[in-house]
């Protein structure tokens, strides 16, 4: 959490997981590369990340200039390595890294929220993109405000301060609340603006919507819930609809706004375990993103209110809990018949890792994550976390699955 990436809640979300055993028979077979035409066509993307400067710029306070050249790597790595979409994280905490009508300059650019870093980072990330033969999708945090929890230290012409009946303060870290929905009117304009101004191939959420559980800790959203819950019957279905609504109308908003682009989400990649639920997948995660986020990632696929979703399938094969060669199947069957496009969520930054599971250690796992996926119809393509990880290549891994699967130059994604 506070300053780490995106994914820090992996960990915390696979704690009722037991110790993974050695790799499944369908974990260590030979690679079979998918068919070159299907994956010239397919999705191919990486998660550019800014929050905490993960991966882009590398620290904050960089001139305009390095930040620039750094941006523009970061793309020719994408190109270097076949890709075809970036998917640029621009409002990592109700801040923006573009001239935003609603919300202050990001401190992750100048390292001081509100200050102008000098250049247009997403103007210039969707021309350069466009340029190199890349989609280029704008990804937004909804909700989260700061990954601290004290309001003073945000810029005073803050929205957050200006409206503190709209923050939640939570697990050390400052929220919106999505029960308001004067709070979800102005994430969506916020957000909008930049939809508004440039011309994105697509609008990307990740996991976060209501926050990850910390234990011990509750969401102080009672008064909301006593205010507009009327007719739910507990709080946790008044919560799914307040994000349901975010959903769908953020949804109508970009097709409005820009009828080509595409709307996607990339949740936690264990809706509800099948002890929970029947239609749940055959794991036995920690987290359940319905029950714990209040984020029915399955009813979104099912309805076809999202043009594509990106479960992150963090595991290797034969984990024990979290399977990918079982949660994979299950988003297949999810995605099959409906409008929304499946595309795979990838766990590049665990390759090498030597505090990962020995899966990770072999550096064809991904290559096998994507044989094994090239079985299913339904997977249109993969996305890999994130974009540093695409630049160092840990043990060699995206170079050997690129030599695999990606034998022939990407196209634009179906």
């Amino acid at each position: 959490m506070g300053g780490v990436s995106r994914r820090a809640f992996t960990v915390a979300a696979l704690s009722a997981f037991t110790a993974a055993p050695a790799a499944s028979a369908a974990g260590t077979e030979s690679p079979r590369p998918a068919s070159s035409d299907r994956a010239a066509a397919g999705m191919r993307g990486m998660w550019l990340a800014t929050v905490a400067n993960r991966d882009w710029p590398t620290r904050a306070g960089l001139r305009a200039a390095e930040q620039r050249a750094e941006l523009i790597e970061h793309l020719d790595n994408a190109v270097r390595h076949r890709l075809n979409t970036v998917f640029f994280q621009v409002r990592p905490a109700a801040d923006a890294l573009w001239p935003s009508a609603y919300e202050p300059w990001s401190q992750y650019l100048s390292g001081s929220q509100g200050r102008d870093p000098g250049w247009d980072p997403l103007g210039t990330a969707v021309r350069e993109a466009h340029a190199r033969g890349l989609q280029l999708h704008a990804w937004f945090n909804p909700y989260r405000v700061a990954t601290h929890d004290d309001p003073s230290h945000l810029v005073s012409s803050h929205p957050a301060r200006r409206n503190p009946g709209w923050v939640v303060p939570y697990g050390g870290q400052l929220y919106y609340n999505p029960g308001l929905p004067e709070v979800r009117a102005f994430v969506q304009d916020a957000m909008m603006d930049a939809v508004e101004k440039y011309a994105v191939d697509g609008v990307h959420f990740d996991d976060y919507f209501y926050p990850y559980p910390v234990a011990g800790q509750s969401f102080d959203d009672g008064g909301a819930f006593g205010t507009f819950g009327t007719g739910f019957a507990t709080k946790a279905d008044w919560r799914r609809d307040n994000i349901d609504r975010l959903v769908r109308e953020t949804a109508q908003r970009v097709k409005q706004v820009r009828p080509a682009a595409r709307f996607g989400i990339s949740p936690f990649g264990v809706w509800r375990n099948a002890a929970t639920d029947e239609r749940g997948s055959d794991t036995r995660a920690g987290v359940q993103t319905y029950d714990d986020l209040y984020a029915d990632t399955r009813t979104w696929v099912r309805e076809g209110w999202i043009d594509y979703v990106v479960p992150q399938l963090y595991w290797h094969i034969g984990r024990d809990g979290a399977d990918y060669a079982k949660l994979l199947p299950w988003w297949a069957e999810v995605a099959k018949g409906s409008r929304t496009r499946l595309y795979v969520g990838e766990a590049l930054y665990k390759s090498g890792d030597p505090a990962q599971p020995a899966a990770w250690q072999d550096t064809a796992e991904l290559s096998r994550h994507l044989t094994l996926a090239a079985r299913y119809p339904e997977v249109g393509g993969h996305v890999y976390f994130s974009a540093k990880d695409v630049a160092e290549d840990p043990g060699g891994a995206m170079t050997r699955l690129a030599a695999d699967h990606y034998a022939q130059p990407a196209t634009a994604p179906r």
